[in-house]
């Protein structure tokens, strides 16, 4: 088996902003193995200043993966414990590498477009009116849950704008989920969840700067409405590491993003520890590109959650790659008539 790795700059189509200032381009590393004629492709894409693995050495250690690859999948997963976005894009590549196509590592009905997963729409931190444009396209697009990020304007001016969508839709039509990626100083964060309660929230993620465990443990069991945990899960190793931070926290909802807890492994480990304690979950993806989307979005669909996922941000980006991945009336879908394009990673 034959390991190379492959850089790729993703560039916005608009400018687009987070807690963390404005995104104009996000890397992304392609791990392409080639064995007996067949090719497989997995994802390691980190996030500037997020990322565990946001390191010096990351390439380095990819170039380590390539000449270890003959060390399996399981092994380098191990072995691969501080670089969680590396694990993903090591067992994604060798799926492809298994699967029967390079793109169809979970075939299922989604796979076979019979089924869609309901997902959130995303309205990007701007202007007032930028965001309010935004809030009006999804719910034209038939959205049924709309996701703002907050934390970037005045906190009043975003109390308008939640206080403009129940004016003409209450929660029962349109579920609201707010994200302040950790935006809120601990002094006020409580204050502001309880003017934030008025707009029949479904839930808020990661209220305040994770690491701050006694706060927000203090939060999830005031608050008038959920806590989802994000940013919190992020560089924590183990059962045992994930199993103390959930039992101590006591969340409503944790947030799982592939990309940035360990992959696929990862993931059912923390959904594992959260079924324990009977906190609820959802997956949410990290700005990949249609590549990695494609893997995280078939398998979100192999776990059957109901609730409206983080999928679908492919069309973030003017270099994007095509695929069979289509969002319809506030779904994502698969379209197998439809055919990859990666002639770009040539």
């Amino acid at each position: 088996m034959e390991a190379t790795f492959k850089k790729y700059t993703l560039n916005f189509k608009r400018p687009s902003g987070t807690s963390r200032g404005i995104l104009t381009e996000k890397e992304t590393w392609f791990l392409i193995l080639e064995e007996n004629n067949k090719i497989g492709i997995g994802e390691c894409g980190i996030l500037r200043t997020l990322s565990i693995d946001d390191r010096p050495d990351y390439e380095e250690k990819l170039q380590w993966v390539c000449a270890n690859i003959h060390l399996g999948k399981d092994a380098l997963w191990e072995a691969l414990l501080e670089f969680p976005s590396i694990q993903f894009g090591v067992e994604m590549a060798f799926l492809s590498l298994t699967s029967k196509t390079p793109f169809n590592l979970f075939p299922s009905d989604f796979t076979l477009g019979k089924k869609n997963i309901e997902i959130n729409g995303l309205v990007w931190m701007g202007e007032a009116q930028f965001m309010k444009q935004q809030i009006e396209e999804k719910i034209a697009q038939g959205f049924r849950c709309i996701k703002l990020k907050i934390g970037a304007i005045d906190f009043e001016k975003e109390l308008a704008l939640l206080h403009f969508i129940r004016q003409h839709f209450d929660e029962k039509t349109i579920e609201i989920r707010v994200d302040a990626n950790g935006a809120f100083a601990l002094n006020e964060a409580l204050s502001k969840l309880y003017q934030l309660s008025e707009y029949k929230i479904h839930s808020i993620e990661q209220p305040i700067q994770k690491s701050n465990t006694d706060s927000m443990a203090e939060l999830c069991k005031k608050t008038s409405f959920p806590i989802a945990l994000d940013e919190e899960l992020i560089g924590v190793f183990g059962i045992e590491n994930k199993t103390n931070l959930l039992q101590k926290i006591q969340p409503q909802y944790i947030i799982l993003k592939p990309s940035l807890v360990g992959g696929f492994r990862g993931t059912l480990e923390w959904i594992s520890v959260a079924d324990e304690l009977n906190i609820k979950w959802w997956i949410t993806s990290a700005l990949e590109s249609n590549i990695g989307l494609n893997a995280i979005t078939q398998f979100t669909y192999t776990l059957q959650n109901t609730l409206p996922q983080g999928l679908g941000t492919g069309g973030l980006y003017t270099n994007n790659f095509d695929c069979p991945l289509e969002i319809q009336k506030g779904q994502i879908c698969y379209n197998p008539e439809k055919d990859w394009n990666i002639q770009i990673l040539a």
